[in-house]
């Protein structure tokens, strides 16, 4: 038996995974989450296999979640289920310790061939994903500006484009406002940015907001 754990702060969406799950015979969902806090202390009691994980959730962040749980739970294998389709934040995923990514758009069938593959040991990533880790790995090789921003820069970035406020992120990611506008300050530099209509013509430019150009 194949022991399940959904994480996704839409309960809709947990209910649908629940149902498709369910109709795998060795497939069992033990635990559910709404928020990376309560994905963190289900990883913490449970025992269980996989956690299919949303990265955009309250809380503690997507990336910083996959993290916490490769540390104290290294068994444990992540297929990060998202709404995201750009590159960037596959690979970032599986940098951080996930061994697939799969968006919401996918089938259920290759929701199912994806566990499976994870739970066997191995990783199921696209093969344009497989090809961004592969040119990453090689030195001398162009990476795009966003490349060179840190985990929490990067989830920063992300909010910032979403049209969160400095105040409104420091309390999403519980931090202080001063660390956050630290942040951002540091990011708009790496970007060569000066302005936010710059940072969102820069994320729809690299497909990284699912916003209109102002």
């Amino acid at each position: 038996m194949i022991r399940i754990v959904l994480a996704d702060d839409h309960a809709i969406v947990r209910a649908g995974l629940r149902h498709i799950l369910s109709l795998v015979s060795d497939f069992e969902v033990v635990g559910e989450a709404s928020d990376g806090h309560e994905a963190l202390r289900l990883a913490r009691e449970l025992a269980f296999d996989l956690l299919v994980l949303d990265l955009s959730m309250p809380g503690r962040s997507g990336m910083e979640l996959i993290k916490l749980v490769r540390a104290e739970r290294p068994k444990v294998r992540i297929l990060v289920l998202s709404m995201h389709q750009e590159t960037q934040y596959a690979v970032r995923a599986i940098k951080s310790g996930a061994s697939g990514y799969l968006t919401k758009e996918s089938a259920p069938g290759e929701l199912e061939q994806a566990l499976r593959k994870i739970a066997a040991g191995g990783a199921y990533v696209t093969a344009e994903v497989a090809q961004q880790l592969a040119l990453g790995a090689m030195p001398g090789t162009d990476a795009p500006p966003h490349d060179t921003l840190s985990t929490r820069e990067f989830e920063v970035f992300q909010r910032l484009v979403a049209g969160d406020s400095v105040t409104v992120i420091a309390q999403q990611l519980h931090l202080s406002v001063k660390t956050v506008s630290t942040h951002k300050s540091n990011l708009m530099h790496k970007l060569g940015l000066a302005s936010p209509a710059d940072l969102v013509r820069y994320a729809i430019r690299h497909g990284l907001a699912d916003v209109a150009e102002p």
